[in-house]
């Protein structure tokens, strides 16, 4: 393999619990991510960078391979997380299947419980004749993003021990909880030190992002009044009933199972309640800007109409934006998606350009000044037990990032 060290890295990664926790107030969520980032930042400055250090205000490990070359060239920056998502991924026990034949059922645990079958997984299909990296059927992989992690550290280590390998002046960035859409909230642009940047934490072969949702989160909480239903009639108001109510004023097909490409959507994530007291929790996202705020005006709107049906403070809704469009930002320079797609061009690699169904670290960046699109790192089916990454393709993203390092290098 070209890169002796990036399988190797990448197994001891996802094997450390780095989950992060939505409900912390801490900056990162939580200590396993801090200790994780000390053990990567100590791995760069073995590796030879400089100026590692962990960014106060973010949580961010920064680090900079100095350029080789006499030429004035702008600086590129990498950036992927550390944390994993809301699923457990304690006791990571990565499986490898070698040469898979493209059609056949993986089997993840031993009594076959849970199977990666090409029939419910046609993604499966793509990689015959390569091997897999899967997990065993009861935590996470890991792959979003330790792939990503793993390749910009193999990429820096590959730079340091091929000096003939011209560049300019590399940036890296890992951070925390990406999975909590807090990790960029204060990440400092200025410190990070780049003039573009790209976040490595896209799926498949050739992904390039630079569309992303605007998003918001929406809490709903919703007041009853609970009396006995034998004496009930036009005293209770039932608030689970209201939350039902509730989600079902909003439109019928504007959820995640029904829409695709730059359809948008209510995401209802969370329920909870009884007589007295309900509770909602949705995501809100949309690609056009004007269509989410239009989104975020009809939930308070329903939140209206109940409450003047029963009465004032009956339904409460607190909506937070969390991060918006980068294609606002990147679209004013396009030459920062040009450089990846010539890259993966060069390499044989045909760039997939889609608008993300979700959104990236770097759509938060973008907007603080950094234009940071995203690039495949390779992982498939994340979030949960059926996550699996190719070999294969883990390298091609080391070599996408090597090959936009070295043309940038040409000026």
């Amino acid at each position: 393999m070209k890169y002796e060290n990036l399988i190797p890295r990448f197994l001891k990664y996802v094997k450390v619990e780095t989950r992060s926790d939505e409900e912390s107030d801490t900056v990162p969520s939580t200590q396993t991510q801090v200790d994780f980032l000390k053990t990567l930042a100590a791995e760069l400055t073995k590796l030879g960078l400089t100026d590692v250090h962990v960014s106060p205000a973010s949580g961010y490990v920064f680090a900079t391979l100095a350029s080789n070359i006499e030429q004035s060239v702008p600086t590129i920056g990498f950036i992927s997380h550390v944390d994993t998502a809301d699923f457990n991924g304690k006791n990571v026990k990565p499986q490898i299947v070698e040469n898979y034949d493209g059609h056949s059922v993986i089997k993840l645990d031993s009594a076959g419980k849970y199977t990666l079958d090409p029939k419910v997984f046609p993604n499966l299909l793509n990689y015959a004749g390569q091997t897999l990296i899967t997990t065993d059927g009861s935590t996470l992989l890991g792959s979003d993003d330790k792939s990503g992690v793993a390749e910009i550290i193999t990429a820096m280590e590959y730079l340091m021990r091929h000096p003939e390998v011209k560049h300019g002046t590399i940036k890296v960035g890992l951070g925390p909880d990406e999975e909590i859409g807090t990790g960029a909230d204060h990440f400092d642009v200025k410190d990070f030190g780049a003039d573009f940047a790209y976040t490595v934490d896209g799926g498949p072969l050739g992904q390039l992002e630079y569309e992303t949702f605007n998003a918001a989160d929406g809490r709903v909480h919703i007041t009853g009044t609970n009396v006995h239903p034998g004496s009930a009639k036009d005293t209770m108001v039932n608030a689970n009933q209201l939350a039902i109510d509730f989600h079902n004023a909003l439109p019928e097909h504007d959820r995640p199972e029904r829409t695709a490409g730059r359809e948008g959507f209510f995401h209802l994530y969370k329920i909870s309640g009884d007589v007295d007291t309900a509770d909602l929790g949705y995501i809100i996202r949309d690609h056009d800007r004007q269509q989410f705020e239009d989104r975020k005006q009809l939930f308070t709107g329903i939140a209206n109409q109940m409450n003047t049906k029963y009465g004032e403070g009956t339904v409460e809704v607190t909506l937070k934006d969390q991060y918006y469009n980068m294609r606002e930002i990147i679209e004013k320079d396009m030459s920062v998606v040009e450089l990846a797609k010539r890259a993966m061009s060069e390499l044989g690699i045909k760039p997939d350009i889609a608008p993300v169904r979700g959104g990236t670290d770097g759509s938060k960046i973008s907007f603080l000044g950094l234009p940071t699109p995203n690039i495949f790192a390779g992982g498939e089916n994340m979030h949960g037990r059926f996550e699996f990454v190719s070999e294969q393709t883990m390298e091609k993203a080391t070599d996408v990032i090597l090959k936009m390092i070295s043309l940038n290098a040409e000026g």
